[in-house]
C-alpha cells in the first residue's frame, strides 16, 4: 500500500492480511542511504582509525578504515597512510544520521538495480546468500559468466552481485539490468569528475520507487497507490525496470483513506506503544534506548491448561513470532536484548530460538542471534541503516525530557518547601507566592496542608498558591513579594 501526499510518502507491506513493515519519507527529512557525494576529508583521527568527511550535509559524515576502498586480502594499514586532510573522496551513505551522530559513509560504492548490484570498487561476481538452491546459484553463475564473455572487455574493473530477486530471472533480464547499471555508473563518474567537494553526485530513488525495486518479489500480489500522479510515475518507472509488476499496480480512488481501509493507521499507533498484547493473554514490553532495545516477555493473564512449563513454553513461542514482527514493523536496529520467561527445559529453549530465527527469515535487514545466556537472556543484533519508526515520528517528552517519568506531586511539594526556606533566608519579603501545576497545588492544599501551615508559622509569612495550567508537573516558581 502506497500513500502519497506532497509532504510525506508512506509505504506499508502487508503479508497475509497483517502489516509487517511501514516505511516513511518526509520532504524535509529524506533518507540519505544510497546517496553518493563528492566529499572532502575534514579530519583524520589515527587513534580511532577513522575520518570525518565534509559531504555538504548538516553534520560531517563518519568514515571508518574498514569502509575504505582497498584490497580486502591485505591487513588494513593506519588510516593516515590511506587518506589525508583536504583530499576529495567519492563516498556513499550507508547509515542515515541518527540522533546526534552524523551519517556513516563508505568509499566502497554499490549501485543497485532490480536483479543486480554493481560494485565498481571490486571485480568478480557474488550471489545473495538468501538464494539457497545450489542449482539456481549455479545457473545464475553461468549466466553471469556468459554475459561477461559476450560483453566487450568483460566486467573489467567492476563487479556484480546477484540480488535475491534474481532467483528465476532469465538471462535477457539480467543482461539488460547489467547494461543499465554500467550506463548509470558512467554518468555518475562524469558528474563526479566535474563536481566540487561537498556536492551530491547521485541521489537514490524516492521511497515508493525504492520500495518497488527492493520489496517487489515474485510473491507480490498487488500494489495499491492512492495518488493518480504517483500511480502514473510508478507505471513509468516499472515499465523500464520492473515490467513484470505492471499488471499488479492498481490506482486506489476510494473515498476512505487507504491506510484506514486496511487498518494500517491503527497498527502504526500500536507500534508506537511500549506494550504489545499477545493472543494468549501474555504481553511484550519494548523499551528503546540510545544504547540498546530491551524486550521483556510476560505471561500476563495467561495461565494455560497444563503445567507451568508448558504455559511458559507456549507464551515464549508466541512471543518469538511477535518480536520478529515488531522489529520489522518498528524498524528497530542495533543491539537487542530479549528477556524470555525462564525455561528450564533446554529443548524448549532451542525451539523458541528456532521460532525466532524462522520468523526473522523474511526480514530484509541482517540479524544475528546468540544463544540463551546463563541469566535467561537472548542477545541479538539487527542491522540499522535508517531511523526507527519511533525516532521518525516522535520526540522526547518536554515534561520528562525523554526519561519516561516525572516527579510526583508529593516530591515537588517538598522541593517547594525547601525552596521557600532558601528564598526567605536570602530576601526580605512580606509574603511568598508559589506558582505550580494544578496537581501540585492540589497536593499542597490537601495531603500537605499541615506541612504548609507549619512552614507558614515557621517563616512568619503567609504563603499564597497560584495554579499555572501550562506548567509541567515538576515545574514551579517561588517568588518573594
Amino acid at each position: 500500500m502506497i500513500n502519497l501526499t506532497p509532504r510525506e510518502t508512506r509505504v506499508a507491506l502487508v503479508e497475509n492480511g497483517v502489516l509487517q513493515e511501514i516505511h516513511l519519507e518526509r520532504a524535509q527529512r529524506r533518507g540519505l542511504v544510497g546517496n553518493i557525494y563528492l566529499g572532502s576529508v575534514r579530519r583524520v583521527l589515527p587513534g580511532m582509525q577513522a575520518a570525518f568527511i565534509d559531504a555538504g550535509l548538516e553534520r560531517t559524515a563518519f568514515l571508518h578504515v574498514s569502509d575504505l576502498q582497498r584490497d580486502a586480502s591485505d591487513p588494513a594499514p593506519p588510516i593516515d597512510q590511506l587518506i589525508r586532510e583536504q583530499q576529495s573522496l567519492l563516498v556513499q551513505v550507508i547509515k542515515d544520521p541518527i540522533g546526534d551522530k552524523g551519517a556513516r559513509v563508505t568509499t566502497q560504492i554499490t549501485v543497485p538495480s532490480r536483479y543486480l548490484v554493481l560494485t565498481p570498487s571490486s571485480c568478480g561476481m557474488g550471489i545473495s546468500a538468501r538464494i539457497e538452491d545450489e542449482s539456481e546459484r549455479a545457473r545464475l553463475r553461468s549466466i553471469g559468466q556468459a554475459i561477461n564473455e559476450q560483453s566487450e572487455g568483460g566486467i573489467g574493473q567492476v563487479g556484480l552481485i546477484f540480488r535475491t530477486a534474481a532467483e528465476g530471472a532469465c538471462a535477457e533480464e539480467i543482461s539488460s539490468d547489467r547494461e543499465f547499471l554500467l550506463r548509470l555508473w558512467d554518468s555518475i563518474g562524469k558528474r563526479a569528475a566535474s563536481a566540487q567537494p561537498g556536492t551530491l553526485v547521485h541521489e537514490d530513488l524516492p521511497l515508493y520507487q525504492r520500495a518497488m525495486r527492493d520489496l517487489a518479489n515474485r510473491d507480490l500480489e498487488r500494489v495499491r497507490v492512492d495518488s493518480h500522479e504517483g500511480y502514473q510515475r510508478l507505471l513509468e518507472f516499472c515499465s523500464d525496470l520492473l515490467p513484470h509488476t505492471l499488471e499488479r499496480i492498481e490506482l486506489y480512488s476510494g473515498e476512505r483513506p487507504i491506510f484506514d481501509l486496511y487498518g494500517i493507521e491503527d497498527e502504526i499507533e500500536r507500534a508506537l506503544a511500549r506494550r504489545v498484547d499477545l493472543k494468549s493473554g501474555g504481553h511484550l514490553v519494548i523499551d528503546q534506548t540510545e544504547a540498546m532495545t530491551i524486550v521483556d516477555v510476560n505471561t500476563g493473564g495467561f495461565v494455560g491448561h497444563r503445567n507451568v512449563d508448558e504455559t511458559i513454553f507456549k507464551t515464549n513461542l508466541e512471543a518469538a513470532q511477535a518480536i520478529a514482527r515488531q522489529l520489522r514493523l518498528r524498524n528497530i536496529g542495533g543491539i537487542i536484548i530479549v528477556d524470555f520467561i525462564d525455561m528450564n527445559d533446554p529443548e524448549h529453549q532451542r525451539q523458541v530460538l528456532r521460532a525466532l530465527e524462522k520468523s526473522l527469515d523474511r526480514d530484509h535487514a541482517k540479524t544475528q542471534i546468540g544463544e540463551v545466556s546463563a541469566l535467561g537472556l537472548v542477545e541479538m543484533t539487527r542491522k540499522r541503516t535508517r531511523e526507527s519508526l519511533e525516532q521518525l515520528t516522535c520526540q522526547a517528552c518536554p515534561n520528562c525530557d525523554g526519561r519516561g517519568t516525572v516527579k510526583t506531586a508529593e516530591t515537588v511539594s517538598y522541593e517547594i518547601f525547601r525552596e521557600i526556606l532558601r528564598e526567605v533566608r536570602q530576601f526580605e519579603s512580606q509574603r511568598i507566592m508559589v506558582l505550580a501545576a494544578p496537581s501540585v497545588v492540589e497536593t499542597l492544599l490537601d495531603e500537605e496542608s499541615t506541612g504548609l501551615a507549619h512552614l507558614e508559622e515557621f517563616i512568619e509569612r503567609p504563603i499564597e498558591l497560584q495554579v499555572e495550567t501550562l506548567y509541567a508537573p515538576d515545574q514551579f516558581d517561588v517568588i518573594p513579594v
